[in-house]
């Protein structure tokens, strides 16, 4: 339902991910361009998550596997899995899923 320039854009746009994990505790750092969004989170306890659009919403975080990090933010599934060099990032609304795949730096 986007026009096809922001299509372009969103996909042009670049980020740089940060997570570092301590046992169950992790810590998620975000930067696209001048914007950073930092997340912090002990898995499978509730915690304060920044969302994209500056809003903070409750959320628990679990771990699925060893590697695939999965949680729900106001109807958001988001799903974060690490394999080898490469996170894949999926986040589905409704019928819209957004995917983005990184490679470590």
């Amino acid at each position: 339902g986007l026009p096809d320039e922001q299509i372009q854009k969103g996909k042009d746009i670049k980020s740089i991910s940060e997570i570092v994990q301590d046992g169950k505790k992790f810590k998620v750092t975000v930067t696209t361009g001048s914007k950073v969004l930092h997340n912090e989170f002990t898995i499978g306890e509730e915690c304060e998550m920044e969302m994209l659009t500056g809003e903070k919403v409750k959320a628990v975080v679990q771990l699925e596997g060893n590697n695939r990090l999965v949680t729900n933010l106001k109807g958001l599934k988001s799903v974060t899995e690490l394999n080898g060099d490469t996170i894949t990032h999926t986040m589905t609304m409704g019928d819209l899923t957004y995917k983005r795949i990184s490679k470590r730096i």
